[in-house]
C-alpha cells in the first residue's frame, strides 16, 4: 500500500469526513462532509503533493465574475478559486506537500473551503445563477 496514500486517508478518517470514493490504484480519495459545505470534493495524492479540488459552480464567460474571484483570492487562506481546464468551472483547489503534511495541515485547509462557502456563500450562488 502506497505510504503517502494511507497517510492521507488516515487523516481524512480521522478527520471524521465521509469517503463516498476511494481508488489506491488512481491514487483518489473523494469526500464529503455536508457541515463544513464539501461535497465531492477529490484530493489526489500524486507524491510529492496532495492536490485537493472542490467543484464550485459553472461559469460564463463574464470578466466581472473572473475579476470579483480573482480578488476574492486575496483573502483566502489555504487554497484559491481556479478553472478547470474548460474554463466553465469555478474550482477551489490547494495543494500541499505530502513529505511535511500532517493533520492539523489537511484540517485547516478543508476548514478554510467551509468558512470561505459560509463568508462567500451569496456571491458564489449569484455567480452560479448567472452561468
Amino acid at each position: 500500500m502506497d505510504t503517502d496514500y494511507q497517510k492521507v486517508k488516515d487523516y481524512v478518517v480521522e478527520l471524521d469526513h465521509t469517503i463516498v470514493y476511494e481508488s489506491e490504484t488512481d491514487n483518489l480519495i473523494v469526500i464529503e462532509n455536508e457541515e463544513i459545505g464539501v461535497k465531492n470534493m477529490v484530493i489526489g495524492i500524486a507524491t510529492p503533493i496532495v492536490i485537493i479540488e472542490q467543484y464550485l459552480f459553472d461559469v460564463r464567460d463574464d470578466p466581472e465574475v473572473f475579476k470579483k474571484l480573482l480578488v476574492k483570492n486575496r483573502d483566502i487562506v489555504f487554497g484559491a478559486f481556479v478553472l478547470d481546464e474548460t474554463e466553465k468551472k469555478v474550482i477551489y483547489r490547494n495543494t500541499l506537500q505530502v513529505d511535511t503534511l500532517d493533520l492539523k495541515e489537511l484540517e485547516s485547509t478543508l476548514n478554510a473551503l467551509g468558512l470561505l462557502l459560509s463568508e462567500y456563500s451569496t456571491e458564489l450562488l449569484e455567480f452560479s445563477k448567472q452561468s
